[in-house]
């Protein structure tokens, strides 16, 4: 009999793929080292964000971004740590107490921290050009019956969360087992869509079906994440879905903030909105926090006035302040609904005196930042630049090695040896192990492996 998930056993410090030999560090702060000090999360500084990076005025990117929300992550596993371990169940218990009020806040900040380094180059972009190769081959049934319908569905909707899990958790080529070894805890607070991809229903499946969480190739990997955690699997009849784990909302609210917020201070600085709307709309925000001393913020307004930049730099750290503590408030509100798997909100939504600007802010982001001409130009750049690769680099995996001309031997010897293939692997196999090696590109360096292969700008030597 399956044992019910509960705040005593939904943790772990147990780290995936190898046994825990403690040090200095408890195990969840050697997960944020291990994240901070890899080349994966390094690569994140050249990622985009939103805005292509300028040269004179600075913006984010996903190393920052990234930091930030990790910042956030920290205070919401803070605040809802001490509080989970006031619970009657928990207060009793020697290993749920210390981890709640201690521990809670390190799993949220470095899951905050892996949350976008499954995202290819160019973001969103960047997934719909992965997908674009396999959706127009479809019409060839000697390519499509290459693959299951499980790995079929991968390809065809290929997503960055599942490829986050994929990054953290694969054995090299080395043949070094469970990839960066974080903690189950960490691992699980990262699954936002925890279902294959032939279950994601879209936005009619609920938040946890919205997208998926994990490649065919990583079933194992998913499977034993929830039975560590003792995770809560729902019944259906369309493939592998589990209920999400509670610590997914926090990261999800910490992520939700930042952008929110960020995107409209990156636009008051390069001129995109206006020092008046933006200073208008976090100031509403902070209208609405019942402790902060409103007229204080005012004068504080008014002494900054003379620095647009930092009176916004001001306001958006009192606006992230708001939000981060209710949602916090909103998680033990509805904590019983999200340990159960059956609350369907997202709290940042569900601070219902705040709805009204979230709203305005999420409709003038799409309006006036997500539709930018820059913006939407580097989104056309990136889609085709990352299909120019996928095409060549899959292509050419695909054909058998007898059938290679030179321009695909040639293609193939571009290839890491952390991302080759052998020649007996499946077709899922070798295209995953192409994909590997493009989504962990950087934009700069996709664009000039690009460039080169195409004959665009001749490499240097």
């Amino acid at each position: 009999m399956k044992t019910t998930m509960n705040w005593n056993n939904c943790f772990s410090n147990e780290r995936f793929g190898v046994n825990s030999k403690g040090g200095i560090r408890n195990d969840f702060e050697r997960d944020w080292d291990r994240l901070i000090f890899s080349s994966a999360f390094r690569r994140l500084q050249n990622k985009t964000q939103v805005f292509p990076l300028p040269e004179e005025v600075f913006v984010h990117n996903r190393l920052t971004h990234s930091l930030e929300v990790a910042s956030v992550g920290r205070s919401l596993g803070k605040l809802v740590g001490k509080e989970i371990s006031k619970l009657p169940e928990v207060k009793t218990d020697d290993k749920a107490r210390p981890f709640y009020r201690n521990h809670l806040k390190s799993v949220i900040a470095s899951a905050c921290l892996a949350h976008d380094m499954g995202n290819p180059a160019f973001g969103h972009s960047g997934e719909e050009a992965i997908s674009k190769f396999f959706i127009e081959n479809s019409k060839s049934k000697a390519f499509r019956k290459m693959f299951s319908d499980g790995e079929w569905s991968d390809l065809t909707n290929f997503e960055g969360n599942a490829n986050a899990l994929r990054l953290l958790t694969k054995d090299s080529q080395a043949g070094t087992k469970g990839g960066y070894r974080l903690t189950y805890s960490t691992l699980g607070s990262i699954i936002k869509y925890p279902c294959e991809s032939k279950a994601s229903l879209g936005k009619k499946g609920g938040v946890h079906r919205k997208k998926y969480g994990f490649f065919q190739l990583d079933l194992k990997v998913f499977s034993e994440i929830t039975k560590k955690l003792n995770m809560i699997q729902e019944k259906t009849n369309d493939g592998i879905v589990f209920k999400r784990h509670p610590f997914v909302y926090l990261v999800e609210a910490a992520d939700d903030i930042c952008y929110n917020i960020i995107d409209f201070e990156d636009s008051h600085r390069l001129g995109i909105l206006s020092h008046e709307f933006v200073s208008g709309i976090f100031l509403e925000l902070i209208k609405l926090n019942k402790n902060e001393d409103f007229e204080h913020v005012q004068q504080m307004c008014e002494q900054l006035d003379s620095d647009k930049n930092e009176k916004i730099a001001y306001l958006r750290a009192k606006a992230i302040n708001y939000l981060t503590i209710r949602c916090a408030e909103i998680f033990m509100k509805k904590k019983n609904a999200i340990l159960q798997g059956i609350y369907t909100g997202d709290l940042i939504s569900d601070i219902s005196e705040a709805k009204k600007v979230i709203t305005k802010i999420e409709e003038v982001s799409y309006k006036k930042i997500y539709n930018y001409s820059s913006v939407v130009k580097i989104e056309l750049a990136g889609f085709r630049i990352m299909s120019g690769l996928i095409e060549d680099f899959v292509e050419a995996a695909l054909i058998p090695s007898k059938k290679r001309i030179k321009r695909h031997n040639k293609i193939l010897e571009l290839l890491p040896p952390s991302h080759r293939f052998e020649e007996t692997n499946t077709p899922y196999e070798k295209v995953m192990r192409v994909i590997d090696y493009i989504s962990g590109m950087t934009d700069l360096y996709a664009l000039k492996l690009y460039r080169n292969i195409r004959g665009i700008e001749m490499p240097s030597i």
